[in-house]
């Protein structure tokens, strides 16, 4: 099981959201490469990317400092964030990404994720955003009438990597991680889940360890120094 710090760009710049809101983002830095760098040094055996600016306008110019990011770690990276054509996940995944995650996309359009898994076999993770129990699309912006259970369900057997399953009420709010969320996705799904959103201290990655997990996101907890890497790695090991 990994812990993966989340690096979320927005602007060129290294930011965090409350709640995924687009307009309440703090900075906590200029170069999302140096904050990557920062995680890896201090161990994280995995990176969490983000491309905001993809994500809610669908135009970027962050891929550039994608490569970088991956072109300085030698872990791997997974990255989200506007990623709705396989010329664009195939350009990610070329530049190294390790995984591409495909989020709206994927719910809108069953046939282009059965196309991705095709082609880039092992290397696409799909983004389930839950609100009030149902999936958030187009960076959290609209509710869809899916309940995230069903679309968890109807993953199994794909061919998806891993989900990265965000409870987005806890995202950025540093409220404790919903435990009973991510282990009803656990098991809605044999697709190894990622646990995201309100993770916050030592004893949430405790409990979630409990669960059969392929990772946990961790972002603002980090970030505002509720917790460190190592002390998040050590509460995964106990």
């Amino acid at each position: 099981m990994h812990i993966l710090p989340a690096v979320d760009i927005k602007g060129g710049k290294a930011v965090r959201l409350f709640q995924g809101e687009k307009d309440k983002e703090t900075v906590y830095g200029d170069s999302p490469v140096e904050m990557a760098l920062r995680w890896a040094e201090a161990g994280a055996t995995y990176l969490h990317v983000v491309d905001l600016d993809g994500a809610f306008d669908s135009v970027s110019e962050n891929e550039k400092h994608i490569a970088e990011i991956v072109k300085a770690l030698s872990i791997p990276v997974e990255v989200g964030g506007g990623i709705r054509t396989l010329e664009k996940a195939k350009r990610l995944v070329d530049c190294g990404v390790d995984r591409v995650i495909i989020g709206t996309k994927a719910l809108e359009s069953r046939a282009f994720l059965n196309e991705l898994l095709e082609k880039l076999p092992g290397k696409v993770n799909v983004g389930v955003d839950a609100r009030d129990g149902y999936v958030a699309v187009k960076g959290w912006t609209e509710t869809s009438t899916t309940p995230a259970d069903e679309f968890l369900a109807s993953l199994s057997g794909s061919g998806v990597a891993a989900i990265i399953y965000t409870d987005i009420s806890r995202d950025g709010a540093l409220q404790g991680a919903n435990v009973e969320a991510m282990k009803i996705a656990t098991e809605a799904t044999d697709v190894p889940i990622i646990a995201s959103g309100g993770v916050t201290s030592p004893e949430d990655i405790q409990a979630l360890s409990k669960l059969p997990l392929f990772g946990i996101i961790v972002g603002k907890a980090l970030y505002d120094g509720h917790m460190t890497l190592p002390q998040a790695m050590d509460a995964l090991k106990a």
